[in-house]
């Protein structure tokens, strides 16, 4: 704390997408229409699991209506602030506001990458134990999972924000991006960095990537299991883990590429940096509504309920 105290700066400066000023109104209405498409789709899958009895039953439900909660948060903290910075000439935060962007950023990250292997699991137990699927994903182990992925996130989190924290900035203080995120931060401390980005490259880009590995791993046991097990079941078992993959491919590929290198700096780092804050939390809903039946079956029913209710007064 002594440290951060001692900074001179109190704000940094983020360049953004871009410089011209026409893009920049177009990119405003761009991320305004994504950002509430984000909450919509997301809300309504909230809305329609906690709602939808039958779906209270399924356990697979109840950690989508997490991961759509996560979604959202994510793209709050990130998104409003980008398009609001599109129309404005300085595109300033404050040191504070800074260290609590990247807090948030990597809690919710942290527990969103733990809740995709909680999902993968259910899925695996869902296909390959189908009789004893909801004996074991019970509620106590669903809510204990979601704890947990909280948990973790929350240390993932603490493991580098703690001494991110207490780095003396005292100039320069812009960043080359969209929003503040621990790599590009770290490059403006008035310190020697090399530790703590080599604690970066552990903590976020070895974790996203042996995360993403072990999840790849686990469709393919699934896909093996199936096609050894089931006869015709191979191709039942592909339609429904293609949504999780896509998911974890939208999600783990940006978060791979962007901390794992974190001595370097990519151009494209802030259009990856779009991706996994507005890209996917904007396609989660459509993966996970249009293309499945259950769900599109429960908002169906909940809308007929609502037109129900709104005639007998």
């Amino acid at each position: 704390m002594k440290m951060m105290n001692s900074s001179k700066i109190s704000e940094f400066v983020l360049l953004g997408l871009t410089n011209t000023r026409e893009l920049e109104i177009i990119f405003f209405f761009i991320f305004l229409l994504a950002y509430a498409a984000i909450m919509a789709g997301n809300l309504l899958i909230v809305v329609t699991i906690t709602f939808d009895s039958h779906l209270h039953s399924i356990p697979m439900y109840f950690l989508l209506g997490n991961l759509s909660f996560l979604d959202m948060s994510i793209s709050t903290i990130t998104t409003p602030k980008m398009a609001t910075d599109f129309l404005r000439e300085n595109k300033t935060i404050s040191l504070w506001g800074c260290m609590a962007q990247m807090f948030f950023l990597h809690f919710l990250g942290g527990s969103e990458m733990t809740l995709l292997i909680v999902m993968a699991v259910d899925r695996y137990i869902a296909i390959c134990k189908p009789l004893h699927y909801k004996t074991i994903m019970n509620r106590r182990v669903l809510t204990g999972s979601v704890l947990l992925s909280w948990a973790i996130g929350f240390v993932h989190t603490m493991s580098q924000m703690v001494f991110t924290i207490t780095l003396p900035f005292c100039g320069p203080n812009v960043v080359d991006n969209i929003f503040c995120d621990l790599p590009l931060v770290l490059k403006l401390a008035c310190t020697e960095t090399y530790v703590l980005e080599l604690l970066v490259i552990a903590d976020s880009g070895l974790l996203s990537f042996i995360c993403f590995i072990l999840l790849l791993i686990s469709y393919i046991v699934i896909l093996v299991t199936v096609r050894s097990r089931y006869s015709g079941g191979l191709s039942k078992a592909l339609s429904t883990l293609s949504a999780h993959i896509t998911v974890v491919t939208l999600f783990f590929g940006p978060c791979i590429f962007i901390y794992a290198w974190p001595f370097s700096s990519f151009s494209v780092d802030k259009f990856l940096s779009v991706f996994y804050s507005v890209i996917t939390p904007l396609l989660n809903p459509i993966i996970y509504t249009l293309r499945n039946q259950e769900m599109k079956a429960a908002m169906s029913r909940l809308r007929t309920q609502h037109v129900s209710s709104r005639q007998t007064f």
